[in-house]
Formats: structure tokens, sequence, C-alpha cells
């Protein structure tokens, strides 16, 4: 049943994809990708490409400081492997005293702003359409960034294809993306709880804590959680025994501390996403009849 399952699956993925390539053909423009460094836009910018050819696509990744370095170099990376022009853009959301505040519109200051960037650019390049990677599992969660981008007149065609997060792994692994099984990631801000302002100091802890208990653990998915104090530390259930050795755990406890936390817990409820990511061992242990 489950083989089955699968294999409807993926015929209608393929389906999708197939529209999703009429869709860029159809705008008759030059596109603007917003890469993130995640998989969905990755995908997005393969498609456009393969639709419309390189000379009309430029993929466009935003540095406003919020983004841990990692993902800025996979974006970079994936740039590469696919093949498009990438141009990086930077400004500073911490200039931003709507976003610093860190109320429950964070995520729409956020978002507002990045559209400004790239539609400025936009205009500079003569593009008229720009996409983002927005999915339709997103449209299940409460995001106030997705507003600001389609008030702006960012375009999803992720969502108006009908494709979510399950078959975007599945398209990108057959297209032989090299993060088709990455794990979905935001930026350091949504680590901070809402009405603790955002500042170069706590994101500056939060990326470098989460890098070396990445490390220490060789773990892939994780976050940090800074609330003043304490680092609260999430990952996915199935590897809490990674932290029954007594000597690595000494260790990354001080490490953790160096960088102003008094105290570092394991949170026992697990890592907690938005509901946006399937697990990846249905797509990285499933052959797929096509």
């Amino acid at each position: 049943m489950a083989t089955k399952s699968i294999r409807s699956l993926s015929i209608s993925s393929l389906e999708k994809y197939e529209r999703l390539i009429d869709w860029f053909k159809t705008k008759n423009s030059k596109v603007m990708v917003a890469l993130s460094g995640g998989v969905d836009s990755a995908l997005l910018a393969l498609v456009s490409r393969r639709a419309l050819g390189k000379e009309n696509i430029l993929t466009v990744t935003a540095n406003y400081k919020t983004l841990a370095d990692e993902e800025l170099q996979i974006a970079k990376k994936i740039a590469k492997e696919i093949d498009v022009d990438h141009l990086m853009i930077e400004y500073d959301e911490l200039e931003n005293p709507n976003f610093v505040r860190n109320d429950k519109m964070r995520c729409f200051h956020c978002r507002n702003e990045l559209a400004d960037n790239l539609l400025k650019v936009a205009k500079e390049k003569q593009i008229g359409l720009i996409v983002d990677g927005s999915h339709v599992d997103d449209l299940q969660d409460d995001r106030p960034g997705m507003i600001a981008l389609r008030q702006k007149g960012i375009t999803s065609p992720l969502i108006e294809i009908g494709l979510n997060k399950t078959e975007i792994r599945y398209l990108a692994k057959i297209n032989n993306l090299s993060i088709y099984d990455k794990p979905s990631n935001s930026c350091l801000a949504s680590r901070i709880p809402h009405g603790s302002e955002v500042t170069l100091i706590k994101l500056g802890r939060i990326e470098n804590t989460e890098y070396i208990t990445r490390k220490a653990l060789n773990l892939r998915n994780i976050r940090v959680r800074d609330h003043g104090d304490l680092a609260r530390i999430e990952v996915d259930k199935e590897y809490f025994a990674k932290f029954v050795n007594a000597e690595i755990l000494q260790q990354l406890v001080i490490s953790i501390k160096k960088y102003g936390f008094k105290y570092v817990t394991l949170d026992l409820e697990g890592y907690r996403s938005n509901k946006d990511d399937p697990p990846i061992d249905l797509i990285l242990d499933t052959k797929v009849s096509t």
C-alpha cells in the first residue's frame, strides 16, 4: 500500500513539474529567483533555467545579517551547480527598528524589506518577474512574511502549481540537486522569543553554538533557542541518545557557556518546526517507479 501511495505521488509530482516548466514559459519575461540556500528556491532556479535559458534568469541572495553564513555559502554553491547568474545583495535588518523589536510581525517586516531590495534590483536589471520558494505546506502556518511578499508583487509558483515539500524534495532528488535532503532552516532571529530584542550579539552566539553542537554530536537538524542566560537545544527526538556521552556533553557545555550562556538545556519535547518538512527518510529510502 505504501509503495502504491509513493508511486501515485511520483506521477502527480512529475505532472506538476511539467506544469511548473510551462508556467515559466508562459510568462515571457526575465525572471529573478530569490535564492535562499534551501531546496525550494533551488528547484525554482533549476526549473526556470530549463524553461527560459540561463540568459533570462538571475538568482539573488540577500545577506541581511540574520542568516547563518553557512546558508549564504550554500546559496552560492547551488547557483554554480545549476549554472545560473547569482547576485549577493547586502543590507542590515538590525537597522530596522520594526524588525529589531521582535514582535509577532517580525517576519512581515523582514520580508517587506527583502521585497523592497529585490524590487530595486529588478528595476535596475529590467526584470519583470520575481519569484520565491513558498510552497503549499506554508499555507498551513501563520506566515506574515508571505503576506508582505504578496503585497509587493513577489510570486510563488510552487503554490500556484500546488507543490508540497515532499514533492519538492522528490523532484530535487531526481534532478540531482545536491541539497534535496537538506533540512529546512530559517533566519537566526527565529531562535529569539518574541518580545526580546534582536541583537548582533544574540545572533552571533546562536550561530556559533548551533555550529559547535552540530559538529560535536554529528547532527543535521538543530536549533539553539536564546532565552537570555539559558540556551535551549532542540533536536529530533531520535537523536536524544547522542546526548548521553558525559565527556562530549561536558566539553559542549563549556564551549556553549563561552558565548555568555549560564545554563544549557535539552528540550525534551524535541525539535518543533513549522510543519513544512516531511520525514527525509521518505525521500531517501524510497525507490520510485516513474
